[in-house]
């Protein structure tokens, strides 16, 4: 410590002296003045008031380092006058307890200090390399303003999306009725407490099962969503519109069990602590964001593409460890697009290049979101790059626009002031208005981060012994679908393996029903429909995946459409692009199982086909409606013997 046993003029606050002449020196300067405010005067050494009232410092003195002087009149220098100035700031007195108190701190940090002094000229330019021109401490009031209607937007697309297609899913009359799944949570319920009922299930459904509520969750959440989007109470709009999605996402099971559906669940939970309180807030009148949130934000989108990344390694695919899966990806996705068959005719050397890409990106810029500022930019673009890559070729609903409105939170004001309006360029947070109390966001934090912390080690696929109380944790938390572990495409699927649903009124003339985007006939391109997701067509990707099982058996959700089917129900014809028997429903139905693959320009220039069929045999043998006494047709159904061949 230097100090200065002359008595000098005793400045009525405290003083930083600094080399004005210094770019590095003014940047660092900038940042430290937002953190003390008015509580510190700041002066470069070359104005003739500094020899005027400090005789003491010499120009020499000041050229080599910074020079405080406390209000007490000692003054100090170099990395210690740079953490008493710091400590005047609210919170910031750690780092001069650090240089008091912990042994070897002192000389480290000055021996530092002494060696960034003489090495200005190479810091200044790593400054500007990692956090650009400006170096002052971020603000987030346009970063806030822009992801909360981006997310309001997501909101909508998934209910109205989800809308279109309810009462053929989970209606009613649909594949898997809501009203059948609420009946056996009242019956589980009669055996345990009101609370354990509606933590395992946790839906607004509870008061009611029809379709006419279904709508009302629907419409109810798309209406949440427009007014968070338009700034109208955004967190208790958020928060309904999350309690709402969280309502049909519990009741509709299998059609609304993807990982991006979790992700706006954990996105949305949390954006709802990360909103203004006000009613109606204005940027000019509201108050800054919760850091806290806003780095548990940055931490879901950490986990989310970190975690893509591990599982590819973890689960020991050779395609993956071989940079080969992208060749077996465009054609196998659960929704091509005709961009994905071009993307296929690629070569392999390029195909494993963009592979490698995908690794460099999945694990990589993950890491640079605790970087500086300049590097949290270069994640936030390279994730965005890759979202838009697979949104080019593959249809994900609203995923890819979901993970890039994550990415906007590794941004700041001074970048999007850039294409900001004129009036919000000089934005200020007013501290006065209400905010989240930090006994609310800490807590959260607190119960985020080790429960997330075990989802994301969990994608090592490595054996952790947890402690009990924290398995508990997990179980009660998992009803909630907000803290989720995620990882997609763990194993490549090299195959396509297809569902064919065929329906026949004597049992010899078959007629196949085609599905609105997932593959058919091979004539027909694939074609774009994000951020729309046809429920149907995703699951029954799932279902075509059990052909490679031995002996396969269908699953609930297909025979409960093949029953549909044969019932002629509406809302579940609705889902699909055609209906080959328009008069009468089908007498009969089966499913044959098909190896799908893209063609090539050869013989896509010869037949005009985007795809070709091999075919593999039975998924499902012929059914029929049986007849209960009434001559009624049930919901059972008979096999009839299996027929060979295909159409």
């Amino acid at each position: 410590m230097t100090e200065v046993a002359s008595v000098v003029t005793l400045p009525a606050k405290p003083v930083l002296i600094f080399d004005g002449d210094c770019n590095f020196c003014r940047r660092w300067i900038l940042r430290w003045q937002q953190a003390t405010g008015e509580r510190v005067e700041y002066i470069p050494f070359q104005d003739p008031t500094v020899a005027q009232r400090f005789p003491e410092l010499t120009r020499e003195r000041c050229e080599q380092a910074v020079q405080f002087i406390d209000t007490d009149g000692h003054i100090y220098s170099a990395a210690e006058a740079v953490f008493r100035a710091m400590a005047v700031a609210p919170c910031k007195r750690w780092p001069l307890w650090c240089y008091q108190q912990m042994p070897g701190v002192a000389p480290i940090t000055e021996g530092m200090y002494r060696f960034v002094a003489k090495h200005r000229t190479g810091f200044s330019f790593l400054t500007r390399l990692f956090w650009g021109e400006q170096i002052e401490p971020p603000t987030h009031l346009l970063t806030r303003w822009l992801f909360l209607r981006l997310l309001g937007i997501i909101y909508f697309i998934a209910f109205v999306s989800l809308w279109t297609q309810i009462d053929g899913l989970v209606g009613s009359h649909g594949i898997l009725p809501a009203q059948a799944f609420m009946e056996s949570a009242h019956n589980w319920a009669n055996t345990h407490s009101g609370w354990d009922a509606f933590r395992m299930a946790p839906t607004l459904c509870w008061f009611s099962a029809s379709d006419a509520f279904l709508h009302f969750l629907c419409w109810g959440g798309a209406l949440a969503a427009v007014l968070a989007t338009i700034g109208i109470a955004p967190a208790p709009m958020l928060a309904l519109a999350w309690l709402f999605y969280l309502s049909l996402t519990t009741v509709c099971g299998e059609f609304l069990g993807y990982q991006w559906d979790t992700l706006l669940l954990e996105t949305g939970l949390l954006a709802v602590f990360f909103a203004p309180l006000q009613f109606r807030p204005g940027l000019a009148r509201t108050a800054p964001p919760s850091q806290v949130m806003l780095w548990l934000l940055r931490w879901l989108l950490f986990r989310l593409i970190f975690a893509a990344g591990v599982v590819k390694l973890a689960s020991h695919d050779v395609n993956w460890r071989g940079l080969t899966a992208l060749f077996y990806h465009y054609q196998t996705q659960p929704l091509p697009t005709w961009t994905s068959w071009y993307a296929q005719q690629l070569p392999l050397w390029f195909q494993q290049f963009c592979c490698g890409i995908l690794f460099v990106i999945e694990l990589g810029a993950p890491c640079l979101i605790v970087m500086s500022r300049g590097l949290r930019f270069l994640a936030a673009g390279a994730i965005t790059f890759l979202m838009l890559l697979i949104a080019a070729t593959g249809n994900y609903c609203f995923f890819n626009l979901l993970a890039i409105a994550l990415c906007v939170l590794l941004l700041d004001d001074a970048v999007l002031r850039r294409w900001a309006p004129r009036r919000w360029r000089k934005l200020s947070a007013n501290f006065r208005a209400p905010r989240w109390p930090w006994w609310v966001t800490m807590p959260l934090a607190a119960l985020v981060i080790p429960v997330t912390m075990m989802t994301l080690l969990e994608a090592f696929r490595e054996r952790i012994p947890w402690p009990t109380p924290m398995i508990k944790l997990y179980d009660t938390l998992v009803p909630s679908r907000s803290f989720n572990p995620y990882g997609l495409f763990a194993v490549m699927t090299t195959v396509r393996p297809e569902i064919i649903i065929e329906g026949s009124n004597d049992g010899d003339h078959w007629l196949p029903y085609e599905f609105k985007y997932k593959p058919g006939d091979p004539l027909r391109p694939p074609s774009f429909v994000a951020p729309h997701q046809p429920r149907l067509d995703w699951q029954l990707w799932f279902e075509a995946l059990r052909v490679e099982i031995p002996r396969p058996s269908p699953t609930v959700p297909f025979v409960n459409l093949c029953v549909r089917l044969l019932q002629g129900q509406p809302e579940v014809l609705a889902l699909l692009q055609t209906n080959p028997f328009p008069t009468a429903p089908p007498r009969f139905l089966r499913a044959w199982a098909y190896e799908y693959r893209f063609t090539d320009f050869a013989e896509r220039r010869q037949t005009g086909a985007w795809w070709r069929r091999r075919f593999l045999g039975e998924y499902c043998p012929v059914m029929m409606l049986r007849k209960n006494v009434a001559g009624d047709a049930t919901d059972r159904t008979a096999a009839l013997p299996s027929r060979n061949g295909s159409n």
